[in-house]
């Protein structure tokens, strides 16, 4: 077989049939292009949104949790254990927040391999007053340092700096706490909880994470100061918060640690099983829209290469009576669907590329998302490598049904028609 003589004789029929060969080509383009642009704007809105939440979550977090006692009387009885109990006599017993022996905990986890750095924090439900206004919310005593780390706090305050809270009583407050208040920086805010402690905090800076929920009742102050605020001793923490290397083993690492340091332990996907969910699905719907286009365009380069078959009956009687054989013919027609397919593909892939910059660069600003400036955009290597797979397959596959049909032809039968 003689493929340089092949790929001629397509380069041939490309040129006669020329205006449907650049509508095909252009079909492809436009295919791969959007599939592209697409598939990069869903995937980069998912990193955003994962920016938001999943990133701010930890990957695993211990803590004690009220809750009812899980061994109760009845249960406890021979005679009655493997019954149906209704009867629960022992009600959940307050354990306190505190975790016990934390320090030596978090040395532990420090050393593991797995995890990359550890974050206590001390939260608590407060009342922050200011005037005569009162209004309930959260203070979040940090390590500074860790939470920055593990989840670039500093990223998300509009005013100050989050090493401002080393001073002495200070604290940094939500930006929807602050404008419901009418408070600036360099105000002091008042502080109780509910054992009645009270204290005055120096505001050193605004949050604005972009969640309506948070910034109207957050805020964060140093562990000392939260500890104080609580009246609760130095070793006082209420959290141990962790990243890990692998984020996709937080579940089972989550249930191991729960069971070597008896505490409550949740992982990041239990905590954001609805929002993963959300992600999952923006990214099906991508990809399901823009394999529709591209399965689209194979059509269209299967029209016409079964137009041109018809329209090129003489010429195909013509190659076969000259010698050609019905495989040779067969890779004429699919070496031209090849050809259309490579060279829309590459096209598709600098149109897809240019779309994607030109969304990147639209302006999109938001008070809901202070910390988005432009339209997010994933510039993964795979969405090109998927794109331009899938249109030479569609396109081969498209071409290799009329080419089969021009094999069979009988040249005999359509010279002696003319």
């Amino acid at each position: 077989m003689n493929f340089k003589l092949i790929l001629n004789v397509a380069f041939h029929l490309l040129k006669a049939r020329l205006k449907q060969t650049v509508v095909a080509a252009v079909g492809v383009t436009f295919g791969i292009a959007m599939f592209i642009a697409l598939v990069s704007f869903m995937n980069g809105l998912n990193e955003l949104l994962d920016g938001l939440m999943l990133n701010r979550t930890p990957h695993v977090r211990l803590y004690n949790e009220v809750k009812p006692s899980e061994n109760q009387p009845l249960d406890l009885s021979e005679e009655y254990k493997n019954n149906a109990n209704f009867i629960n006599s022992i009600k959940p017993k307050d354990r306190g927040k505190s975790i016990y022996n934390g320090k030596a905990i978090i040395k532990v986890l420090k050393e593991d391999p797995r995890v990359i750095d550890v974050a206590p924090k001390v939260t608590s439900s407060v009342l922050f007053n200011s005037g005569t206004i009162e209004i309930s919310g959260f203070v979040n005593g940090i390590d500074i340092i860790g939470e920055d780390k593990l989840f670039k706090i500093s990223d998300y305050i509009k005013q100050g700096k989050v090493t401002d809270l080393t001073q002495n009583n200070s604290i940094i407050i939500g930006k929807g706490l602050a404008d419901k208040m009418l408070l600036t920086v360099g105000d002091i805010i008042k502080v109780s909880t509910s054992n009645g402690n009270l204290a005055s905090l120096k505001i050193v800076g605004f949050s604005e994470i972009g969640i309506a929920e948070i910034d109207n009742v957050m805020s964060y102050t140093s562990l000392a100061t939260a500890q104080k605020i609580v009246g609760q001793p130095k070793n006082y923490i209420t959290d141990i918060q962790l990243n890990l290397y692998d984020k996709e083993t937080a579940s089972a690492v989550a249930k191991e640690f729960h069971k070597v340091f008896n505490l409550d332990a949740m992982d990041y996907q239990t905590a954001n099983a609805q929002f993963e969910t959300g992600s999952t699905i923006r990214s099906i719907i991508s990809y399901s829209v823009g394999i529709v286009l591209l399965i689209v365009a194979g059509f269209g380069i299967y029209n016409i290469l079964n137009m041109m078959i018809y329209e090129k009956m003489d010429s195909i009687a013509i190659l076969k009576a000259t010698g050609f054989s019905g495989n040779d013919v067969k890779w004429i027609f699919i070496s031209l669907s090849v050809i259309i397919g490579f060279t829309g593909g590459v096209f598709g892939l600098l149109f897809g590329y240019i779309f994607s910059v030109i969304i990147d660069n639209v302006p999109f600003e938001t008070t809901s998302l202070p910390t988005v400036k432009t339209y997010p955009i994933d510039y993964n290597v795979i969405y090109y490598v998927i794109g331009i797979s899938f249109a030479l397959c569609t396109t081969i596959i498209a071409g290799l049904f009329p080419a089969l049909k021009a094999s069979k032809i009988d040249p005999v039968e359509i010279i002696r028609g003319k």
